[in-house]
């Protein structure tokens, strides 16, 4: 984690997929739902690779799925510096 930017397409492509597919589970406004918020406040004070981890590899026993097969692990790196400053 740390310098990566995806391009531009791209990053167009993972802001709709936290908006629509986390925002399913987490809300629209990824402050909860069926997930727990995703919101900078929530996330402050967690692990960034642990967060990585959770998007790629998803949550056993939980509806957390993996998105590893939908994105690079930079990319979800990525997502948890977006969501742990806020999205744009």
């Amino acid at each position: 984690m740390g310098t990566y930017e995806p391009a531009l397409a791209r990053r167009a492509e993972l802001l709709n997929l936290i908006r629509q597919d986390c925002g399913s589970c987490h809300g629209m406004k990824l402050t909860g739902g069926l997930g727990l918020p995703l919101t900078p406040d929530m996330l402050r004070g967690k692990s960034p690779e642990a967060l990585q981890q959770t998007i790629l590899y998803g949550r056993g026993g939980t509806p957390m799925p993996p998105w590893a097969p939908f994105m690079t692990e930079a990319e979800a790196g990525w997502i948890v510096e977006t969501l742990l400053k806020g999205l744009p």
